[in-house]
C-alpha cells in the first residue's frame, strides 16, 4: 500500500497541468461547500440567538386562546397572571405582557398596531424598556426603526392612540415617543408599540392581567399552567429551522453541481490514463502486480486528487474562511422586509463537523468516480496491455 501511495503520487506530480487543474477544480468545491454550509449555520445561529434576545427569551407562557397570527384572538387573550409563578415574577426570572389592538393617526393617517404592555424595569429582553419609566405629559411609548421609518416618527414626537377596553368601549390618548429602537427581528418591531404594562392594563381595565409570560430559564423543568400554553424555545424558533432546511435543500443542487464538474474532469483524466498507459499497466502485472493491485494503484492516484485539493483549498481558503467569519457577508438586498430574523450581514459559522464530512464526501465521491474507469484494467490481456492494444 506504500509502495502504492509513492508510485500514485509521482504519477499525479508526472502529470503536470492536468493534475493542477482538476485539483484546483476540486479545492473551488471544497471552499464553496464549507462557505455556502457556514452562512447557512450562521444564519441560525444569529436568527435563533436575536430572537432569544429580543422576542423570546428563554420560553413562554402563552394565553391558550392567543393566536399571533389571529388578530382577533387578542380581544379575549388575557387573564390574571397565575399564583404559581409568583416567585418567578418577584426575582425578574419572568416577565408578563398584555397584548391588545389599538390604531395611531401619525400625520393625519390610520395605522393599526399591535399595543403590547411591558414592564419597564425587565431584564429578559434587550428592548429598552427603560425609557418608558419617563415622566411625561403624556404616555410614554417605544417603537422599532422600521416602525418609525413607515410612520415618520422620532423620539419626542405625539400620537394619537385609540383603543377599546375590555367592555367594549374606545378611548384615546397622546402617546410621546421615548424611545426607537433597532432590531433583527421583524416581530417586534412591524407594526408594535409599547407601553408600560401597569399603564396599559389600566387603559384596559385589566388589573394584574396578561396575554403571554416570558421566561429567562429554559433549562428548568416546566410544567403547564392552568389556562396557559407552554411554548418552549425550540417550538418558537422553529420556523427559522424549516426555512434553514428548505435553503439547504436548494443549495444542495449547486453542491450537487460543482462535485458534478469536479467528478467529471477525475473521471476523464482516469480514463485517458488508463488509454494512454497500457503498456506502463501490463508492465505491472508483469512484475508481479495482481490485477486488484493495478485497480488498487489506479483509483490511489485518482482518489488522491481530493488529498491534494484539500492542501490547495487549506492554503488559500483558511484565509478567505477565516476573513468571512470576521467581516461577515452583507447582504445584498434589505433584509428588514423579510419577515424574519435576519441581520443585514451574516456571519458564517464553521464547525469541525462541517469540515470533515464535507472532506469524508468528497474524498468518497473521488474514490468511486476513480475507481470505476479502473475496472477496466481488470479485464485487460497483460500480452496486449505490454504491446499498448486494449483487449
Amino acid at each position: 500500500m506504500k509502495l502504492a501511495f509513492k508510485l500514485a503520487y509521482r504519477n499525479l506530480i508526472g502529470a503536470g497541468l492536468r493534475t493542477w487543474l482538476n485539483v484546483i477544480v476540486l479545492s473551488f468545491s471544497f471552499v464553496v461547500i464549507i462557505w455556502l454550509k457556514g452562512v447557512m449555520s450562521g444564519w441560525d445561529y444569529q436568527a435563533k440567538t436575536d430572537m432569544t434576545n429580543w422576542e423570546i427569551g428563554g420560553g413562554q407562557y402563552w394565553h391558550k386562546t392567543y393566536d399571533p397570527y389571529d388578530p382577533f384572538t387578542l380581544t379575549d387573550s388575557h387573564a390574571p397572571i397565575p399564583a404559581g409563578v409568583t416567585g418567578e415574577l418577584k426575582t425578574g426570572d419572568l416577565e408578563p405582557q398584555l397584548i391588545v389592538q389599538g390604531t395611531i393617526f401619525p400625520d393625519g393617517r390610520m395605522m393599526p398596531v399591535i399595543v403590547r404592555g411591558i414592564n419597564p424595569g425587565q431584564s429578559i429582553l434587550k428592548l429598552p424598556t427603560r425609557k418608558l419609566d419617563t415622566i411625561t405629559d403624556a404616555i410614554p411609548a417605544i417603537i422599532g426603526g422600521m416602525m418609525a421609518k413607515t410612520n415618520r416618527l422620532s423620539p419626542g414626537d405625539y400620537v394619537t392612540l385609540r383603543w377599546r377596553n375590555v367592555k367594549g368601549t374606545f378611548d384615546a390618548a397622546d402617546l410621546v415617543i421615548t424611545g426607537i429602537f433597532t432590531t433583527n427581528v421583524p416581530a417586534v418591531d412591524a407594526g408594535q408599540v409599547y407601553l408600560p404594562l401597569v399603564k396599559l392594563q389600566e387603559m384596559m381595565m385589566l388589573p394584574g392581567e396578561a396575554t403571554i409570560l416570558t421566561f429567562r430559564d429554559e433549562e428548568k423543568s416546566r410544567t403547564g399552567l392552568n389556562g396557559w400554553t407552554l411554548k418552549t424555545k425550540k417550538e418558537l424558533t422553529r420556523q427559522v429551522d424549516e426555512v434553514i432546511k428548505t435553503k439547504s435543500a436548494g443549495q444542495s443542487i449547486l453542491y450537487f453541481i460543482l462535485l458534478l464538474l469536479a467528478m467529471l474532469a477525475i473521471f476523464d483524466t482516469q480514463v485517458l490514463s488508463i488509454f494512454r498507459r497500457q503498456k506502463e499497466i501490463g508492465t505491472y502485472i508483469a512484475l508481479g502486480y495482481t490485477r486488484r493491485q493495478v485497480v488498487g494503484l489506479f483509483t490511489v492516484e485518482g482518489s488522491m486528487h481530493a488529498v491534494l485539493a484539500a492542501v490547495v483549498s487549506a492554503v488559500y481558503g483558511l484565509p478567505f474562511l477565516i476573513w468571512q467569519a470576521r467581516v461577515g457577508w452583507t447582504m445584498p438586498m434589505d433584509t428588514s422586509e423579510f419577515g424574519m430574523a435576519i441581520a443585514q450581514t451574516l456571519y458564517p459559522v464553521y464547525s469541525v463537523g462541517l469540515v470533515i464530512s464535507t472532506l469524508l464526501i468528497v474524498m468518497l465521491t473521488t474514490a468511486v468516480v476513480s475507481y470505476l474507469p479502473s475496472r477496466r484494467i481488470a479485464k485487460m490481456n497483460p500480452t496486449d496491455a505490454l504491446r499498448g492494444k486494449l483487449q
